[in-house]
Parts: C-alpha cells; structure tokens; sequence
C-alpha cells in the first residue's frame, strides 16, 4: 500500500490558516476549461469551505469540498501581489 503524500487534514489546517485572506482560485472544469479568478476566504467549515470574489458581477461555484483541492481539480494560493 502506498501512502499518500497529502490528506485531507492537512489540506483542512492549510485552508483554514487562509481564512480572512486574499487567495487565488484556479478551478478545472474538464475538457482544457479553466477557471482563475481571485477573492477572500470567507468561510472555513467541517466539509467544504467559501470563497467571495472580489469581482462583484461573477457567476460561478464559490463553494469548493477539501475532496476537490486534494485531487487537485481546485488550486487556491495566497494572492501574490505582484
């Protein structure tokens, strides 16, 4: 049996440490379409967590499940100010 590197622990203390903070989200939406906008961590809860886009008019899932950053459909990383 392999052992994974990450697990889903993990990926819970990192994300809640976010909270509160400006973050960068890329979403895979399958078949070469991907989805980068940035926003604020708004919510930390036991099975999924909430990001609030900073672009007002933004239609999109801002709900994401810790299952889903550890497969690595959904990226979120600190917002670098560049």
């Amino acid at each position: 049996m392999i052992k994974p590197k990450n697990d889903i622990a993990a990926v819970k203390r990192t994300i809640a440490d976010l909270l509160s903070k400006k973050v960068d989200v890329t979403v895979n939406l399958g078949r070469n379409k991907v989805l980068e906008y940035c926003g604020e961590l708004s919510g930390v809860y036991p099975a999924l967590f909430t990001v609030r886009p900073s672009d007002e008019g933004f239609l999109g899932k801002t709900s994401y499940s810790y299952a889903e950053v550890l497969c690595g459909n959904v990226r979120i990383r600190p917002k670098s100010d560049a």
